[in-house]
């Protein structure tokens, strides 16, 4: 539950941190002198640029602290589905011991197969 709730506030913070990237003016103007340069400023006020450095500061604080977090819980989560997969087939592969009732000897086990009555095979249920 919290795992969702840390991926999705680091989508989030991904995407505001893209957007506030791309309305910065550098060398060639940015986004946001390619939509006029009165639209910058009527969206943040006279002081965009001190706006838009703070924001990317915030949201790239947000943005490592939500990969150190991710990294953190998935370390503590355990292993991949690809390991569980093979842990379950190697389980599935893996004999079974075979161990006497008490107060009996030991026994093989063909000796117990021999023992075992024999099985019959179910009759098809018939209308």
């Amino acid at each position: 539950m919290l795992y969702g709730v840390v991926i999705a506030f680091h989508v989030v913070a991904c995407l505001v941190l893209i957007l506030v990237i791309l309305l910065q003016a550098g060398r060639g103007g940015g986004l946001s002198e390619s939509f006029t340069g009165q639209m910058s400023q009527t969206l943040f006020g006279t002081k965009a640029n001190v706006f838009l450095t703070r924001s990317t500061t915030v949201c790239a604080i947000v943005f490592m602290l939500t990969c150190v977090s991710l990294n953190i819980m998935t370390s503590r989560r355990g292993r991949s589905l690809m390991e569980f997969e093979r842990a379950v087939q190697n389980a599935k592969n893996m004999p079974l011991p075979v161990t006497a009732p008490q107060g009996q000897e030991k026994m093989t086990l063909d000796q117990a197969k021999k023992e075992l009555p024999p099985v019959q095979p179910e009759k098809a249920p018939t209308k």
